[in-house]
């Protein structure tokens, strides 16, 4: 199927970034890690590096990484990288290789050990002596319930909290959705730790500022689930409260995500946060390809991110959406739009 550009991308100016997504030949060369349910390596329009099998809590290379009956994870991987080929579908850094963490099953269930030992298995790869594995960015779809100790998980021995801690110290920046159960993220974790670029998620449905996209996606009226506004915030995304929260949220499209699936299937569109999130890891890898972003600093990263799309809304106010810093929603806060372009 000849390719298209998604509205999603477009709402966020890939087309415009340094690779111009959507111009059949744009790549990038960030290697990213999706901690999900695993990625399929015959999808065609995903570089697939690499991979390791966490579900027992032990790494196994690749064990099982590449089987993804789910498809969570290869549609993340989608939103990240897909390919600017000629075909299905692009992302928003294209061809940018991507390394399955097998953390998910096939219900999308992660238990304790499996999330510890894919943190510690990115961890491992900047200090291997292999620098061809380095982890740069790692997209975290999930969550659960928890809070952030602001000590790295040493007072409420957090686990979690110790491996994204020594995973950031190694040099990865760590991006995680929201959640969807529209409330406070400072609940949810590994959203709320202060070391994670956190994405909320908004609606765009016809790629273009001004909010006068009709809530359809290919047919499908979305007004049914009660999203039927163009331009605004997601009613199914968390968002920050605490000032600690709010200084890591941007915000991303999480709504009629055109992506890829595994064969059988090559493209599908999808909601939640969890497709935000890979559009702010594809953003923040299109940051480090062009020297903006380190390979190795992700406390400087996080805050560049967000400070660019605080500058890129500034600057143009009708870029953002309702519920955005300049249009406030009282008492929820979903940070403002990522673009792009300014990478």
């Amino acid at each position: 199927m000849k390719q298209c550009l998604p509205d999603w991308a477009r709402r966020v100016n890939a087309d415009r970034s340094s690779t111009r997504s959507g111009d059949g030949r744009g790549s990038v060369h960030v290697n990213v890690a999706v901690l999900d349910t695993g990625i399929s390596n015959a999808q065609p329009d995903l570089n697939v590096r690499g991979g390791v099998d966490c579900l027992s809590g032990t790494p196994v290379v690749p064990g099982a990484s590449f089987d993804d009956p789910d498809g969570h994870g290869t549609e993340v991987a989608g939103v990240v990288g897909a390919k600017d080929n000629g075909i299905d579908v692009v992302g928003i850094a294209p061809g940018t290789p991507v390394w399955a963490v097998k953390v998910a099953d096939d219900q999308e269930q992660i238990t304790d050990s499996a999330a510890l030992c894919g943190l510690d298995w990115i961890t491992a790869t900047r200090t291997d002596g292999d620098p061809a594995n380095d982890i740069t960015i790692a997209n975290m779809s999930f969550g659960g319930p928890g809070s952030d100790d602001g000590a790295c998980g040493t007072t409420n021995a957090d686990a979690e909290h110790v491996a994204v801690c020594g995973a950031v110290r190694a040099g990865v920046t760590l991006v995680a959705s929201a959640g969807n159960e529209h409330r406070d993220l400072g609940q949810r974790v590994p959203a709320t730790y202060d070391e994670v670029l956190t994405a909320t998620a908004m609606a765009d449905f016809d790629g273009r500022p001004g909010g006068k996209g009709v809530a359809q996606c290919y047919g499908f009226d979305h007004a049914f689930f009660g999203e039927s506004d163009d331009e605004a915030a997601l009613e199914f995304s968390n968002f920050a409260r605490s000032v600690a929260d709010r200084r890591h949220t941007v915000a991303a499209p999480g709504v009629c995500m055109e992506t890829t699936e595994p064969p059988g299937s090559p493209y599908t569109w999808v909601d939640g946060t969890s497709y935000a999130a890979p559009v702010v890891t594809g953003v923040t890898a299109l940051c480090v390809s062009v020297g903006r972003c380190g390979t190795d600093s992700p406390g400087r990263n996080l805050r560049t991110i967000v400070n660019d799309a605080k500058k890129a809304n500034t600057k143009q106010p009708r870029y953002g959406f309702f519920g955005d810093p300049l249009r406030p929603i009282p008492g929820r806060y979903y940070g403002h739009l990522v673009t792009a372009d300014r990478y």
